[in-house]
C-alpha cells in the first residue's frame, strides 16, 4: 500500500454491486470519500454494507458515531438482517451529564474543549482496532464544534493524512444538518456522492444517487435510481448504450403465421424496434403475444413487461384465442413482469430488462409505451430513456416490441401519448374501420427498414382459434378513415 501522496490502484469493494459499477470497480484504497445527503436517503446503509463487505473479506472495520448511539444503529442494522458481528462501533456523543446546568463552559467556548476531546477520542479508536475501513457519522457535528470554516478544514485535511498514512479507506458522512453548507470537505475529499431524495406528486419517492467527483476514475456519471430494501441500497446504474456494443448475426423471426409474415416481409428482424400501434382494444397486445408463442415453440427464451394489465388477465386472454404461454413460462422460456409505474423508477425499468438481456433474452415486449410514459417522472425525458433503451436492445441482437395506444377509436386523426414512430425500425398499423353495420379491423405496415415489406391493407381478426390475417382489402377505398367506400367486387 502507498500513503495518500503515492500512487495505488488497489479498488474496495462496496458491498453494492450497482455502486461498484458506476465506479468503475469500487472505491481506491486508503483515500477518504464523502457521502453526503439529507436524513432518510440512506447514507447509514450504505455505510453499514460497506463495512459489511469489509468483514466478509477478513478486513477491520470501525464504525465512529458521533450522534446515533450503537444500539440505534444495531436496529438499523437487524432491519436489513445483519448481526454488526466484526463491525467496531465507538460512541463519541455527549453522555446525560451534559445536561447538567454545573457542567456548562463559562470561560471557554465548547468548540476550544469539545473538538479536541472529539478528536482525541477518534484518534484513540483507530490506534485501538487499526481498522481497514473507517466511517465517521456524522461531518455536522465535527463542523458544529469547529465554529470556523478555517479550524474546520484544517481539521479534516489532518485526519485526511493521519488515516490515510494507516491505510485506511474512509468514509464520511454529512447529514447536511449545519447551520450552513460548506463545500471544504468536497474539495479535500478524493471522491463525493451524493444521495437524493425527491417527492413525486403520486407513488413512492424517487432515490438517485449521483457521483459528483472522483479523482483519476473514469466512472459513469449523471443521476442513477436506487431503492432502499431489506438488505440495504439497491443501486440501478443509467444505461449507457455506448457501454455495451456487441456485433450479432440478424436473423428474421417468423410470428408462426404465414400471411402476417408474409406482410412484414418474411418476419421481424432481430436487433430492429417494432411499434404495434393502434386504438385500444384493436389486438395489439395479443399481435406482440403470437411472435411470443412463436419464439418460445423455436425455444428461444423472451420477456413481457405489463405496464397496465395484469399478469393473470394476460395470460387467460391469450389462452381464450389459442396462444398458450403457461407452457413457456413452465419451461422458464419465458418471463411475465407485471410493472406499477407508481412504484417503479425508469432505472430500475432498464435494470430489469438489461439483466433478462444478460440470461438470453431473444424478443422483449413492453405494453405498453403509455404505462411506460407514466413511469418516467418528467415526460420531457421519456424519448432519451427510450433511445438508450432501444439502442441497448438493437446492439445486443434483441427484437424489441412496443405497444403504443392511440387515443380515439375512427378516423384519421388520432394522437399518441408519445410519438415513438421515428424511434422504432418497423412500424405496424391496426385500425378500426366501419363496412355493412359492422366493425372490423385492418393491419398494415407502415414502416420497416429491416426489408421489402408488403404496403397493403389487411383484414385482421382476432378470435377463439387465434389471430387470422385475411385478404388485401382492394375495393375499400378510404379504410384509414374509419368509414370506407365501396368500389368494385374485390373486397370480401
Amino acid at each position: 500500500m502507498q500513503a495518500q501522496n503515492g500512487v495505488t490502484s488497489d479498488f474496495l469493494s462496496t458491498g453494492i454491486p450497482g455502486l461498484d459499477q458506476i465506479l468503475a470497480g469500487g472505491l481506491t484504497s486508503d483515500r477518504l470519500y464523502l457521502v453526503e445527503g439529507e436524513p432518510g436517503t440512506g447514507k447509514t446503509t450504505l455505510a453499514l454494507q460497506f463495512l459489511n463487505e469489509g468483514v466478509r473479506r477478513g478486513e477491520s472495520t470501525l464504525y465512529i458515531t458521533l450522534a446515533e448511539t450503537s444500539v440505534e444503529l444495531r436496529a438499523v442494522a437487524q432491519s436489513h438482517g445483519w448481526d454488526m458481528a466484526g463491525i467496531h462501533v465507538e460512541e463519541i456523543i455527549p453522555d446525560e451529564a451534559a445536561l447538567n446546568p454545573d457542567q456548562q463552559y463559562t470561560i471557554f467556548h465548547p468548540s476550544e474543549i469539545e473538538l479536541g476531546a472529539t478528536t482525541q477520542r477518534i484518534l484513540a479508536a483507530i490506534e485501538k482496532y487499526h481498522p481497514r475501513r473507517v466511517v465517521l457519522d456524522s461531518l455536522s457535528e465535527l463542523q458544529l464544534l469547529a465554529e470556523s470554516p478555517l479550524r474546520y478544514r484544517r481539521q479534516v485535511l489532518a485526519l485526511k493524512q493521519y488515516l490515510s498514512v494507516r491505510h485506511c479507506t474512509t468514509i464520511l458522512l454529512d447529514d447536511r444538518t449545519a447551520l450552513s453548507t460548506d463545500l471544504q470537505v468536497r474539495s479535500v475529499a478524493h471522491a463525493v456522492l451524493t444521495l437524493e431524495l425527491a417527492d413525486q406528486a403520486y407513488g413512492t419517492e424517487r432515490r438517485r444517487l449521483r457521483v459528483v467527483k472522483y479523482r483519476g476514475v473514469a466512472f459513469r456519471g449523471g443521476a442513477h435510481d436506487y431503492r432502499i430494501i431489506q438488505g440495504g441500497l439497491q443501486i440501478y446504474p443509467r444505461l449507457v448504450a455506448a457501454d455495451s456494443r456487441a456485433a450479432a448475426q440478424r436473423r428474421q423471426l417468423s410470428s408462426g403465421l404465414p400471411a402476417l409474415d408474409a406482410l412484414v416481409g418474411g418476419g421481424l428482424e432481430e436487433g430492429m424496434s417494432t411499434l404495434i400501434t393502434g386504438p385500444s382494444g384493436t389486438g395489439k397486445s395479443s399481435l406482440a403475444a403470437q411472435f411470443v408463442h412463436a419464439a418460445t415453440q423455436r425455444g428461444e427464451p423472451c420477456a413481457m413487461f405489463l405496464f397496465e394489465e395484469g399478469r393473470h388477465n394476460m395470460l387467460n386472454r391469450c389462452r381464450g384465442i389459442g396462444i398458450d404461454l403457461d407452457g413457456a413460462i413452465e419451461r422458464q422460456l419465458l418471463t411475465v413482469q407485471q410493472i406499477d409505474p407508481a412504484e417503479l423508477s425508469p432505472g430500475e425499468f432498464s435494470t430489469a430488462v438489461t439483466q433478462a438481456v444478460e440470461s438470453g433474452t431473444r424478443i422483449v415486449v413492453i405494453d405498453s409505451l403509455n404505462g411506460y410514459l407514466n413511469a418516467v417522472p418528467d415526460e420531457r425525458f421519456l424519448i432519451i430513456y427510450l433511445h438508450e433503451l432501444l439502442t441497448y436492445l438493437g446492439q445486443r441482437g434483441v427484437l424489441t416490441l412496443l405497444v403504443g395506444v392511440q387515443q380515439g377509436m375512427l378516423g384519421s386523426v388520432m394522437t399518441n401519448a408519445v410519438d415513438a414512430s421515428y424511434l422504432a425500425d418497423n412500424v405496424i398499423l391496426l385500425r378500426y374501420f366501419e363496412v355493412n353495420g359492422e366493425v372490423q379491423q385492418a393491419i398494415s405496415v407502415f414502416k420497416k427498414r429491416g426489408s421489402a415489406h408488403e404496403r397493403t391493407l389487411r383484414r385482421f381478426e382476432v378470435g377463439a382459434n387465434g389471430l387470422r390475417v385475411g385478404p388485401v382489402l382492394k375495393d375499400l377505398h378510404g379504410v384509414l378513415t374509419g368509414v370506407p367506400t365501396y368500389d368494385g367486387s374485390g373486397a370480401e
